[in-house]
């Protein structure tokens, strides 16, 4: 008995070891997204030039992640002197306070705070106060769907600062927020050889004297953000439609005031009223709270084809969703054909599985999800060839396994209540009893020939 007790704790003190183990794993470790794993936001520091007390700066954010985009009101980038540095001035961006400048005469620097922070300007800025990739409203887009508008630059005058290669130090504890939280931004490392730049005409390299880099990760554990959307599903081979699981964005007996019902007299004083500005999401009122749905619906079943259809939902009375995109992860993805009304790319997270698709609206069409109302959704239709030694409608098969909006993992219904196909279907059945007549048919014939 003394040898069993002795065995037993001897099992609870290693399974108590694993477990501390795993509770001292660092939170970064939320960050790794594996349809994702390289997705980053780099920031690229470029010293462009030297001035008598400093010198001038190009800042770049570069967001690299394939499908996470930063929505509005834009980023805001931190960071805190090495020293008693000042910005004199900018352009393309500006710091949300100047800070304390009293100790300067008639040239007053544009911020003197040791941590400033940056925003973007807003579209339609004078072009005298614009340079490459500004003025956007710190809205940057995926690089998947759209390279060219997923960088932002601004342009800094630094003075107080070291004026040689040997001097300049890099600004220390980089901040981002896109808008919130959720970022995490490492030291800045110098970048050899410098970035070079090329001339509009092609004909001449410049260089920058010193270059830094800086990579931020994005984490859901370090964002603290409660899920955003949820996936319903249906099918044509049964009547059920299996709802958002209950309280997948929140409940509303948890946070009240935080929904309004659809038919409400007070609805539009509430979203046009003096909170209209927030951040904080205004949703219909519905079991799940969530500010976006996504519904898959299994549509059509052909010979050697079936179709579903996608509709996007937007129960958020405060957020126009621009530039919106889906990921959605199902084994037929390496047997689409057509995609209707949505542009589409796959991504291969794992280079030799072809099971992830990139969804997102055409331009001046769809890319667009209006508020909660009559217009807030958009929808399409995906044609799938079927492969005979994967395909089958049983055990959910048909269903994604995991859907992002914008970069968010979306609630899934449990998989126990995922729409089953009925033992006995009148359309299979049908199909079944056309063959019946002419086996007998055969038979009779095969019966008489052998009494004959």
């Amino acid at each position: 008995m003394a040898r069993l007790r002795l065995l037993l704790l001897r099992h609870l003190a290693a399974a108590t070891a694993l477990l501390a183990g795993f509770s001292s794993l660092p939170p970064l470790a939320e960050a790794y997204d594996p349809l994702d794993p390289t997705g980053n936001i780099t920031i690229k520091w470029d010293v462009m030039q030297w001035t008598s007390d400093g010198y001038v700066a190009v800042v770049s954010i570069y967001n690299y992640h394939k499908y996470r985009h930063i929505q509005a009101p834009g980023w805001n980038l931190g960071w805190v002197w090495a020293k008693k540095e000042i910005i004199w001035t900018m352009v393309g961006g500006q710091t949300t306070e100047q800070g304390d400048c009293s100790q300067f005469k008639g040239n007053i620097p544009h911020c003197c705070k040791r941590d400033p922070a940056v925003v973007d300007l807003l579209p339609g800025t004078p072009y005298n106060m614009q340079v490459a990739n500004c003025c956007k409203g710190g809205v940057l887009n995926s690089w998947v769907q759209d390279p060219v508008s997923a960088v932002a630059s601004f342009q800094i005058s630094v003075g107080r600062s070291g004026t040689t290669n040997y001097t300049v130090k890099a600004p220390l504890n980089f901040t981002l927020k896109a808008p919130g939280p959720g970022y995490s931004c490492g030291a800045a490392h110098v970048v050899k050889p410098p970035t070079k730049f090329i001339s509009q005409d092609g004909r001449r390299t410049t260089q920058a004297h010193v270059t830094w880099n800086v990579t931020c990760t994005y984490s859901q554990f370090v964002a603290q953000r409660a899920p955003t959307c949820c996936v319903s599903l249906s099918s044509f081979y049964n009547e059920t439609i299996v709802n958002c699981p209950k309280c997948s964005c929140g409940c509303q007996n948890t946070r009240p005031g935080s929904c309004v019902e659809g038919n409400s007299p007070f609805l539009a004083s509430v979203v046009n009223g003096p909170g209209k500005s927030s951040m904080a999401p205004l949703v219909q009122c519905t079991p799940h709270m969530c500010p976006i749905r996504v519904h898959w619906h299994v549509k059509l079943n052909y010979r050697e084809y079936w179709r579903v259809k996608i509709t996007v939902t937007n129960w958020n009375y405060r957020m126009n969703y621009s530039q919106w995109n889906l990921v959605v992860q199902h084994p037929n993805f390496d047997n689409v054909t057509t995609i209707f009304s949505f542009n589409y790319k796959p991504l291969n997270p794992y280079e030799v599985i072809n099971d992830t698709g990139m969804l997102w609206g055409i331009k001046y069409y769809n890319d667009l999800l209006m508020v909660a109302g009559p217009d807030g959704n958009v929808q399409s239709e995906l044609l799938f060839r079927k492969d005979p030694l994967t395909f089958t409608f049983e055990k959910g098969w048909a269903f994604p396994r995991r859907i992002y909006f914008n970069g968010d993992s979306c609630v899934m219904p449990p998989p126990d209540a995922y729409p089953w196909l009925p033992n006995s279907s009148p359309v299979l059945l049908l199909k079944s009893s056309s063959l019946v007549l002419p086996i007998a048919i055969w038979m009779a014939m095969l019966f008489l020939r052998l009494r004959m």
